[in-house]
């Protein structure tokens, strides 16, 4: 039972966002310095677009009054000269009044429209074809729910982070072989270059993007245990660098604040949704078809979760 518990709250730590984290630990540590360097580092990270309130809501959120909110966290595979695709997609819905976190992966596979786009596509490619405001808006339509914030991971960036808290120790459950680095079952220990690899493993995985997600969520998980330890924060100041330069959202540091103070008890329930659906190709390319019942039954649960 105890082993339980300590997993939820791990996963609550992860699903928060690294961000958080930083606000929690930084200030009471170290004071003055870390805290400047913390808000330099969160104006870096804020990176707003252009719409005020989503089209789902009559009225913006207010989080000062604990209203429920959602977040898109995209992990984004940037490269030079490529902006990339979210293959990482998951939504948050947070609830302070039942204390609790509705987490829903959605694979990138996943065949829908593409707002703005006026095409049927997979659901990654809406970051591809208009960035960040369009992957909120696919995913709101997809979904029926609004989309109130973004937190997107450049996944290149991941060996920065890793390498700024030390490198990161974690529990591999399978055995295999990628960028020609070999990755053994039991306990590793990753440095930037391996945790980019390993977090990046896709085929050779039976349950293919479903697994590379796991491996990414682990990533996310490690750098937060490094992160929160005292010899590691010694280091805030190479942490902070990695987290400006890899981490944007439309939060800024209020809201972040506003959330670690009214929203922390919602982390004792973390409950993950699970979206199923079918594998199939059409005109030669894999999508994933999730039926309309699917689709209504996850929504419901959304939508109940944000009382709208």
């Amino acid at each position: 039972m105890g082993g339980k518990k300590k997993n939820k709250k791990r996963i609550a730590l992860q699903v928060a966002g690294l961000f958080f984290l930083i606000v929690l630990v930084g200030i009471g540590v170290y004071g003055f310095t870390i805290y400047k360097s913390l808000t330099d580092t969160v104006e870096t990270m804020h990176q707003p677009i252009d719409r005020e309130i989503s089209q789902k809501r009559l009225e913006k959120i207010t989080l000062e009054k604990k209203d429920p909110f959602t977040v898109l966290m995209l992990g984004v595979d940037e490269r030079v000269g490529d902006r990339g695709r979210s293959d990482t997609i998951i939504v948050l819905a947070v609830n302070p009044n039942n204390q609790s976190v509705k987490m829903l992966s959605i694979p990138r596979d996943v065949r829908t429209k593409i707002v703005g786009h006026d095409t049927v596509d997979k659901i990654n490619h809406a970051y591809a074809f208009g960035d960040v405001k369009m992957a909120m808006e696919t995913v709101e339509n997809f979904l029926d729910i609004p989309i109130d914030y973004y937190l997107k991971i450049n996944m290149e960036g991941f060996k920065d982070i890793v390498d700024a808290v030390g490198g990161v120790t974690l529990n591999n459950d399978l055995d295999f072989t990628s960028n020609g680095i070999h990755f053994k079952k039991g306990t590793i220990n990753l440095n930037g270059d391996k945790a980019l690899a390993f977090s990046r493993m896709r085929y050779e995985d039976p349950n293919g993007d479903f697994g590379r997600q796991h491996r990414q969520r682990q990533i996310i998980e490690a750098i937060i245990h490094e992160g929160a330890s005292l010899s590691t924060l010694t280091n805030f100041g190479d942490i902070f660098n990695a987290l400006g330069k890899n981490v944007k959202t439309n939060l800024n540091f209020n809201e972040m604040v506003d959330i670690q103070r009214n929203y922390k008890d919602a982390s004792h329930q973390i409950d993950q949704i699970s979206l199923s659906g079918q594998g199939t190709m059409i005109d030669g390319i894999y999508y994933i078809l999730v039926p309309e019942k699917e689709r209504m039954r996850v929504r419901g649960i959304l939508k109940k979760q944000l009382e709208i």
